[in-house]
């Protein structure tokens, strides 16, 4: 190996008769206690917090101010060493604790999970939402028309309740 760090992660190199290896190890392992089965407090914040807990992490939202000025869209954590900071590569994917769903990187920017609490999302629009009470089998009615009427209106109520079709 030529170079003095990895491709897609930076994580930096050890090279024989290198001083102060250990240096050079612990930068790396920081860096991929940031990134492996990650976590972060939140994606919309640009200002960095003024107490962060050893170990927290955000994607710095658009704005970015102080230290993280000029970074948006990074992965700042803070460390005992100050903040680290890590460029995505797409198709990293990281839990966010305020949004109680993951985020995931495409190359270009960062965009909300398919999966959330509150449904199944495609391409920002949810599709499936929260599931509601089993719709009752048809009962009464004058005629087979208007049972079968008041069973397809049901059903079609479920289904827009549920977000599979539009009102």
């Amino acid at each position: 190996m030529t170079s003095d760090a990895t491709p897609r992660w930076v994580l930096p190199n050890l090279f024989a008769g290198q001083a102060q290896k250990e240096l050079f190890h612990n930068e790396a392992l920081a860096r991929i206690d940031m990134l492996l089965h990650g976590q972060v407090e939140s994606a919309d914040e640009g200002t960095p917090p003024l107490s962060p807990g050893e170990g927290q992490c955000w994607i710095i939202a658009a704005g970015a101010t102080g230290s993280w000025l000029g970074r948006e869209g990074s992965v700042a954590c803070w460390t005992d060493g100050g903040w680290r900071y890590a460029e995505p590569r797409a198709g990293l994917v990281l839990w966010v604790a305020d949004r109680g769903h993951i985020m995931q990187f495409d190359g270009h920017g960062w965009a909300d999970g398919a999966v959330r609490s509150d449904g199944l999302y495609a391409g920002g629009l949810r599709v499936v939402g929260t599931r509601r009470p089993a719709i009752g089998n048809p009962v009464g009615g004058g005629s087979v028309d208007s049972e079968a009427r008041s069973s397809i209106a049901a059903i079609l109520s479920a289904m827009r309740d549920h977000g599979l079709i539009e009102t």
